[in-house]
């Protein structure tokens, strides 16, 4: 869901941040979303994270086309030129690696605010949570009182979450710049 509503407006030429490179298919994605003339940055903290991304975007030929940051997406605003047309989150634990290091509340919502500020008009941020892992309930809770709290005349905000599932299923948070 996170990508279809980023695929509407990052169009090539555009710019895009994945705030969580993980293993690097969202920002294999952004990339190719963006083209060869656009640009992506990826932030990660972990090393194992950043040369996971690396090698899949070599794979892919599109290493040249993405900045990658060993920091936390809080640096965003300081480590990235706005404005950008989307940033894309996947919170919680790099997969494959530790559960012990994961996103946190208060760097993620740092990250979200530095993210509204870089947005351009009709930017888009995609933001997935996961709150059936230890510490991923808070992180979702807090992401959702972030987002409940933008003012609606510049924002546009949606939460999706399965009503079929567990309640500790995959949250999908969608906000987009729409009045500035």
């Amino acid at each position: 869901m996170a990508h279809l509503f980023i695929g509407e407006v990052l169009t090539h030429g555009g710019t895009a941040v994945d705030a969580t490179a993980g293993n690097g298919y969202d920002t294999l994605f952004l990339t190719r979303q963006v083209g060869p003339a656009g640009r992506v940055y990826a932030f990660d903290v972990q090393e194992q994270a950043l040369l996971k991304t690396r090698k899949l975007l070599e794979e892919h030929s599109l290493a040249w086309q993405v900045t990658l940051f060993q920091a936390g997406h809080e640096e965003m605003d300081r480590l990235v030129c706005g404005p950008v047309d989307a940033v894309l989150y996947n919170l919680g634990y790099l997969p494959g690696a530790s559960h012990e290091l994961i996103t946190q509340p208060e760097t993620t919502i740092a990250s979200l605010r530095a993210a509204i500020g870089l947005l351009s008009r009709g930017g888009r941020i995609g933001l997935v949570g996961y709150p059936g892992h230890p510490g991923g309930e808070a992180e979702c809770n807090a992401v959702i009182q972030f987002a409940s709290c933008l003012d609606h005349a510049l924002y546009s905000v949606i939460k999706i979450s399965m009503v079929n599932r567990a309640g500790n299923a995959p949250v999908v948070i969608l906000i987009e710049e729409g009045s500035r």
